[in-house]
């Protein structure tokens, strides 16, 4: 009998040793995970500061800018020339996030970048149409602005609200744009590109969206738009 007694208190003080190293492993691997997943949220934590302090764009889907000396620096020569609000060129709606920039070609040949600024303008009063754009680039190089960034423009469809419009003069009915409107376009683009954080990828035709043949040169002629691209992303290289 005291035998018996003896091989059971063996068993129980081995059954105990046993739970107390089961719980020793489990207390050890519960601190190791702790430790894990307060590494990784801090890690997730300084990410996210550094995100915001250097890409604050990609925290949010509403509009927002970049500025800086840099920006500042490399900004072409702009003329503004707003539209007055009106539901026919400048509705006043505001953008979201900035996530395109189109090009487009005004299809007007010949007229200058205030011609068709000032089209835009009389849309006020004829209500022919909606249309308009954030900017024209003129014959002679020269960049007008029509509607804020931050504002709708009439005229990429349905990107209107996430976009940047750029309509572009032209010579002839080609719709080839001359060195001059060529070198500004370029100019333009990746400084709005800088501006809003993105890259050469992020300009696109308003064929892109729609399938009309705008602007034609480079609808017609995908070489000319692919060294475009390549143009836009050597200059913001550049910057």
């Amino acid at each position: 009998m005291k035998k018996s007694r003896n091989i059971n208190r063996n068993t129980n003080t081995k059954n105990r040793g046993k739970r107390h190293t089961r719980s020793t492993k489990s207390n050890r691997r519960l601190k190791r995970n702790l430790r894990v997943g307060l590494a990784a949220l801090i890690v997730i934590l300084i990410v996210l500061i550094l995100i915001k302090i250097f890409k604050p764009a990609w925290l949010t889907k509403e509009y927002i800018e970049l500025e800086g000396a840099k920006i500042e620096a490399v900004e072409p020569k702009i003329d503004v020339e707003l539209l007055t609000v009106n539901p026919n060129s400048r509705p006043g709606k505001p953008t979201e996030k900035i996530t395109g920039i189109v090009v487009h070609y005004t299809a007007n040949p010949g007229a200058s970048a205030i011609d068709n600024r000032n089209y835009f303008e009389g849309l006020k009063d004829s209500k022919e149409t909606m249309a308009s754009s954030n900017f024209i680039v003129g014959l002679e190089g020269e960049i007008i602005q029509c509607v804020p960034t931050w504002e709708v423009a009439y005229a990429s469809n349905e990107r209107n609200i996430d976009t940047v419009s750029i309509e572009c003069c032209h010579p002839d009915e080609s719709g080839k744009f001359n060195d001059a409107t060529y070198k500004s376009m370029v100019q333009l683009c990746a400084w709005l590109c800088l501006k809003f954080d993105l890259n050469e990828e992020a300009v696109i035709r308003h064929h892109d969206v729609t399938g009309k043949i705008c602007p034609k040169y480079f609808v017609e002629n995908e070489e000319a738009w692919k060294q475009f691209k390549k143009d836009v992303g050597a200059t913001l290289k550049d910057f």
